[in-house]
């Protein structure tokens, strides 16, 4: 396998309390280049209250202040649901995506990452069309929008959808503005749909297949998780890195895969609150660089 050639982007999800800005305190305790946060309670719908601009400027000169090129990702509310048929949760769906992803605009987000939904029992053709619709209307609302709307591939729990490689295709291959969308892999996800990581062998089976049918060009962030749940068993439980079913081996390669290197690699295991276990994971990733 090819050596990397420069330095990882390394990350995690900071959490906001206390305020926005302070994602930027946390991210220099810890000492990475990017980092991933919520714009917003990512378990309701609607913020409480707006971005000013005044709070805009803050963020923005507070990332100045920062000095770290690595990008920054927003994470979508947890409630979102563009791939559904239900007309009330399908309209209240877009218009909370609408309203999020102007707050990451507004706050120069460079990615919006969001699961792309679920069919509650209408098969997936009709969640991938249910969810096409909804982008184009999204993307119709918000031109000039800086911010790309960032598809992730799910663990295939429940009626979601997302989980194969095909899927990713096929909504980008439907999209009015593709250009305005990108793709972020879960290693947790990627391994409960099936797509085995472990071996080099199967590294490099399951990443010729994304190459081949998504495009490397597409993928601008790696959620950065072990799986507590085994291979193809589509449970979407995070582990530490290299305690659960893909274990050190996986890891090992994401960190020395040179087709990555440039790719924000963002933890989002489980912390407590002075982040200790991100700390020890991201001292493990660096450790496995060769």
């Amino acid at each position: 396998m090819p050596k990397k050639k420069s330095e990882p982007l390394l990350g995690a999800h900071v959490s906001t309390a206390g305020g926005l800005v302070t994602a930027f305190d946390r991210a220099e305790k810890l000492g990475i280049d990017t980092f991933q946060l919520f714009v917003k309670n990512n378990k309701q719908w609607f913020a409480t209250q707006e971005i000013t601009e005044a709070d805009a400027n803050a963020f923005r000169a507070r990332r100045k202040r920062w000095g770290k090129q690595g990008p920054l990702v927003a994470h979508g509310c947890y409630l979102l649901n563009l791939g559904a048929s239900d007309a009330k949760i399908q309209e209240t769906s877009r218009q909370s995506f609408w309203n999020e992803l102007t707050r990451a605009n507004a706050l120069g987000v460079e990615y919006f990452v969001f699961h792309p939904g679920s069919h509650g029992g209408s098969g997936e053709e009709s969640a991938i069309t249910n969810f096409v619709k909804a982008i184009n209307w999204i993307h119709e609302r918000t031109p000039g929008y800086k911010t790309k709307t960032v598809l992730e591939g799910t663990a295939g729990q429940g009626s979601a959808v997302g989980q194969k490689f095909e899927h990713l295709a096929m909504i980008m291959s439907k999209v009015k503005d593709p250009d305005r969308m990108a793709v972020c892999l879960d290693t947790c996800h990627l391994f409960a749909a099936g797509y085995d990581l472990r071996t080099p062998d199967v590294w490099e089976k399951t990443f010729d297949e994304f190459g081949s049918k998504v495009g490397f060009e597409k993928l601008v962030c790696i959620h950065t998780n072990d799986s507590k749940k085994g291979l193809a068993s589509h449970g979407d439980r995070h582990e530490h890195i290299g305690k659960g079913e893909i274990g050190i081996g996986g890891f090992r390669l994401l960190m020395n895969d040179a087709r990555l290197a440039h790719i924000p690699k963002i933890l989002e295991t489980p912390k407590d609150e002075a982040m200790t276990e991100d700390f020890e994971n991201l001292a493990v990733l660096k450790r496995l660089m060769l």
